[in-house]
């Protein structure tokens, strides 16, 4: 089996060197809010309501890429069986507050579009 090797114009001295300080930069990133939360006793109003919003985000990043595929047509986009499944997840998420239920919803929604609508 053959790989494809990437080219690139930066020789390997230059790599090894973006590779360690973007891993110097993060480790620096993680560090400072070790350091800060060790040293702030309270965490300030606006960062409290800030941080509430981190798991839907978390989780938006997380689902959207793999539910949403860009088709050659918008109608195909919107009609692709993960988005249907998705929207009426989501729905039932909204109505019911139940992980459960979206769950469930979710993949009857999914294998009914895939297997029982036909093309």
């Amino acid at each position: 089996m053959t790989g494809v090797v990437a080219q690139t114009s930066y020789g390997p001295v230059g790599v090894w060197t973006a590779i360690v300080a973007v891993g110097i930069a993060t480790f620096c990133i993680r560090l400072s809010f070790i350091y800060l939360f060790g040293r702030i006793d309270t965490v300030p109003p606006r960062v409290t309501r800030a941080l509430r919003y981190v798991p839907a985000a978390v989780l938006a990043a997380l689902v959207v890429p793999s539910v949403v595929t860009i088709e050659p047509t918008a109608v195909e986009t919107l009609t692709a069986d993960r988005v249907i499944a998705g929207g009426l997840a989501a729905v039932v998420a909204w109505y019911t507050e139940d992980v459960t239920a979206t769950i469930v919803v979710g993949l009857v929604a999914l294998w009914v579009v895939r297997f029982a609508v036909p093309v």
